[in-house]
């Protein structure tokens, strides 16, 4: 593939630039300002909304449902060019846009598309993620989670963990098992949850940073109608599939690391009068990390080439994220090392550094969430390079006669 903006994709790009260069700078968080989690998630809506109204939001989703009806390639543009700003776009905005309406677009029903798909566009819907459990993280098929049919309704009865902004979404993706006759991946079904339904308790966990973005969440006799079932009964694990995928996609999207660093390394006091850029080490530093994220965004252009193609990445799009979250650490650490010691104790007026300190506590997160390096890697050696697979002494036992 050419990786150069055709006529047609650079007329776009103009046309975005323009467009965010007039919309954008209202709705930036100051670098470093920490807000409370309800005025973060406001600002979120209203960004959200500005892109629908602007004719941005959902560029690959058909017009009838809100979305521009625009190609991948134009949102690969558009979410490049969006990256230049810090903007309100945490995980409530993003499950949203990049997981739940996904796979209701590509499993729900017409009814389920016309509901969610719309009302999220515009940012009048946030989501959370209710997929991992105690037992169930990097092997999510052996979720306990359980749902019973009941005339019309499932109740649901477990644990879900690591939820991230649960505490301020008005619905949840969740995963639970319908079946546990048959073997693990088979007994899973996806619905869609209202938050605020009875039977459900968010228990925020907090961070080494202080934050608590993650939940802890119960779910005891809670009541889903099955019109809020995504897929088939025992069909869940197809649908997390699509749920997976554009997470790990999704991930290559976040805003890019290392041009911030040049910047912060150029204004940084480095030996003999001069600056931290001029060190041969550091500037070999940043030159590898500069050539890792330009190496990650042509691979990401070309999954999602595949994609608009009609084909599946699979496997692949775990190297997204792994190559984001390998970068996100090595870069959050080059810069806590610039900022020396001041970087363990910043003084309180010192946003920046804050922040920095920030990205690198949270960078360790990056390494487990969407999968952990480890099981994307035997992923990839697997089904990518065609190695030998891992002995599975659970496959095809039934779940419940595991121990």
């Amino acid at each position: 593939m050419d990786f150069n903006d055709t006529p047609e994709e650079a007329a776009f790009r103009t046309e975005v630039r323009a467009w965010l260069a007039a919309n954008a700078p209202a709705h930036v968080i100051p670098q470093g300002v920490a807000l409370d989690d309800t005025e973060e998630v406001q600002r979120g809506r209203a960004w959200q909304r500005a892109v629908y109204d602007g004719g941005y939001a959902g560029i690959t989703f058909p017009k009838a449902l809100g979305g521009r009806g625009g190609s991948v390639i134009e949102a690969v543009v558009f979410s490049e060019e969006e990256a230049q700003y810090h903007l309100p776009k945490g995980p409530y905005i993003g499950i949203g846009l990049g997981m739940a309406i996904a796979a209701i677009a590509k499993h729900g029903t017409e009814e389920q598309r016309q509901k969610f798909i719309e009302p999220t566009l515009k940012g009048e819907l946030t989501w959370c993620q209710l997929f991992s459990e105690p037992s169930a993280g990097s092997d999510l098929a052996n979720l306990r989670t359980k749902a019973v049919k009941e005339g019309d309704d499932w109740i649901v009865n477990g644990q879900k963990v690591w939820s991230s902004w649960a505490h301020r979404s008005d619905w949840g993706i969740l995963i639970v098992r319908t079946d546990p006759s048959v073997p693990k991946h088979k007994g899973l079904t996806f619905f869609v949850v209202d938050m605020k339904s009875p039977g459900i308790e968010i228990r925020p966990i907090r961070q080494i940073s202080g934050a608590s973005d993650f939940n802890e969440t119960f779910l005891t006799d809670v009541r889903i109608p099955d019109s809020n079932r995504i897929g088939d009964v025992g069909g869940g694990w197809g649908v997390c599939m699509t749920v997976l995928m554009g997470e790990r996609l999704g991930s290559g999207s976040h805003k890019a690391q290392v041009s911030p660093l040049l910047d912060y390394a150029a204004s940084t006091p480095g030996m003999n009068g001069g600056t931290a850029l001029d060190s041969g080490s550091i500037r070999a530093a940043l030159a590898q990390a500069m050539a890792e994220e330009q190496g990650a965004k042509y691979l990401e252009a070309r999954l999602r080439t595949m994609v608009s193609r009609g084909e599946n990445p699979g496997a692949l799009a775990g190297m997204i994220k792994m190559s984001y979250a390998s970068r996100l650490q090595k870069t959050s650490g080059l810069a806590m090392e610039l900022r020396g010691l001041d970087a363990i104790a910043p003084s309180i007026d010192d946003t920046l550094t804050r922040s920095i300190q920030y990205d690198y506590i949270w960078s360790t997160v990056m390494r487990i969430a969407g999968g952990a390096d480890e099981v994307l890697k035997n992923q990839i050696a697997e089904r990518v390079l065609g190695m030998p697979g891992e002995i599975r002494m659970d496959k095809d036992v039934p779940f419940e006669a595991l121990k």
